[in-house]
């Protein structure tokens, strides 16, 4: 299929129709301001409120479930920074960079220009970034309809390999998170043989373990268990007055190149599986604190807009361009869009070169919400934002409570089976341990979301090559995955040694 920009400003037009019905813009709405409230709440995430509400939206229409989805992931990156900012502590583990200057911003009471960068840096950033996904990820998919099962499952090991190197500074303990969730994904009935796999004599894990289970017993069950665990060695936090959010032509000035530099280093990080908000957070950091040094006049370390500014249209603009390879390829380049991949498939659909053509006014009403609700988040928070921070008042004996009786009532809904019950507190359980002994979370819902694609794509190529393992090698596009992922692995290594032998050099 031949696709051209007329072509696309006219499925996207029919997709604003679409997401402009009154029904559609509430959920729409809905979306944005419970991401925003689990943004502001740290330890909870876009990822653990998609995986909340997924069990408690079957009975809803796709397009106006994934509206809100989408609502909830973009509006989880917007609140994130507003706890960084005012009390140091970031909403989510992507605003970490945006607490190293926007809190000394806070601290000098300049709390309302920091909150203004990171609220107009978020919407910069998601408004361009979700303008090339709608212009170029038609050209993507057009280029993935030539995949093959030795591609699709190059891609799996690239997001696989990808995701334990990155998220842990331990490659080890990343790797063995990905063993965690492969395993998850294998319990059950194998649908080509047939053989019963990993349950134990058990007739509850003949279907498997629901996506719903791993993801909510994960995030939320496991979260709440390691805040339990801590909190008689959590710190009091500082309450910061946030004023109202406002800038100066000079914050104008200092803040343009930012937003634009940050959202130039984001948009590639959400095309690459696996790649993450939080990369280009720090490149974007680091790049805007070394063009202050030269200049001259750096206020790094002292608050710096820039260090909030940059950091924040990075964040956002890498959540918008995740979508790409999520709607177009069925890869996942994080957690949330794991999630939103297991939605997809309870809906009974496959994200994927195909979902444009058959399910093209959800993927095209899906893209109009991003740009509807973009505005929505920037309306919430520029003038709200210290509102948000309010949420953090709630005691957390309170909130993390309720947390457990949404998550319960949610995977029960699911099948309406105690059996998943059961399950979604052993895998919370494991959640927690995971989190007491450092072990990342991402990659094993990679694992649990991937690992049957990798398997049958697997088994597809080894059909087609009569049992050739060369078959997964043939392809140019396989190998260039391969090739990627072996420099991804080779560079951090090589770039480590040369700065011990440096090290050495200088002490001795």
């Amino acid at each position: 299929m031949g696709w051209s920009e007329v072509d696309t400003v006219s499925v996207l037009l029919g997709g604003f129709a679409e997401a402009l019905t009154p029904e559609n813009l509430l959920w729409c709405l809905i979306g944005v301001v419970l991401g925003t409230a689990v943004g502001v709440l740290p330890g909870l995430g876009s990822a653990m409120a998609i995986a909340l509400l997924v069990p408690l939206t079957f009975k809803l229409e796709p397009t106006g479930a994934f509206i809100m989805f989408a609502g909830v992931y973009f509006g989880g990156q917007f609140g994130g920074a507003t706890t960084a900012i005012l009390l140091n502590t970031p909403g989510q583990s992507s605003s970490m960079v945006t607490a190293f200057e926007g809190f000394l911003m806070a601290k000098n009471r300049r709390a309302p220009q920091a909150l203004a960068a990171a609220v107009l840096g978020s919407f910069i950033g998601s408004v361009i970034a979700v303008t090339l996904v709608v212009f170029f990820s038609p050209i993507m998919v057009d280029a993935a309809v030539s995949f093959g099962p030795a591609e699709f499952f190059a891609l799996a090991v690239f997001a696989f390999v990808a995701t334990s190197a990155v998220v842990s500074d331990n490659k080890l303990r990343g790797l063995a998170a990905l063993g965690i969730g492969l395993a998850i994904a294998l319990v059950g009935i194998d649908e080509q043989s047939g053989a019963v796999r990993f349950t134990f004599g058990s007739t509850q894990l003949l279907d498997g373990i629901s996506i719903v289970v791993v993801t909510v017993g994960l995030l939320a069950i496991g979260e709440v268990l390691h805040v339990a665990s801590r909190a008689a060695r959590s710190p009091a936090t500082q309450r910061i007055t946030s004023g109202t959010p406002w800038l100066s032509r000079k914050d104008w000035r200092q803040s343009w190149f930012p937003w634009l530099r940050g959202t130039a280093l984001g948009v590639p990080f959400g095309v690459i599986p696996a790649g993450g908000s939080e990369i280009p957070t720090f490149l974007s950091y680091g790049l805007e604190r070394r063009l202050a040094s030269r200049r001259g006049r750096s206020q790094f370390g002292k608050g710096a807009i820039e260090g909030v500014a940059g950091p924040e249209a990075a964040n956002n603009a890498t959540v918008a361009t995740s979508l790409v390879p999520l709607l177009g390829l069925g890869l996942p380049t994080s957690a949330t869009a794991a999630i939103m991949l297991g939605a997809f498939q309870q809906y009974g659909m496959r994200p994927g070169p195909m979902l444009f053509t058959e399910e093209a006014d959800l993927v095209w009403a899906l893209l109009a919400s991003l740009f509807l609700g973009s505005v929505m988040l920037l309306v919430l928070n520029l003038p709200f934002a210290p509102i948000w921070a309010k949420l953090l008042q709630i005691p957390r004996n309170y909130l993390y409570a309720g947390i457990v009786v949404f998550a319960t009532l949610g995977a029960y809904a699911a099948k309406t089976s105690i059996a998943d019950v059961v399950l979604l507190y052993l895998v919370g359980v494991l959640g927690f341990l995971l989190r007491r002994y450092e072990f990342p979370i991402a990659p094993v819902l990679i694992g649990v979301i991937l690992g049957p694609l990798a398997e049958t794509e697997l088994r597809r190529a080894m059909g087609i090559g009569q049992g050739d393992v060369g078959i997964l090698f043939r392809s140019p596009i396989a190998l260039v995955l391969y090739g990627l992922l072996v420099l991804a692995v080779l560079i951090p290594l090589l770039a480590r040694k040369r700065s011990r032998v440096r090290a050495t050099a200088r002490d001795g």
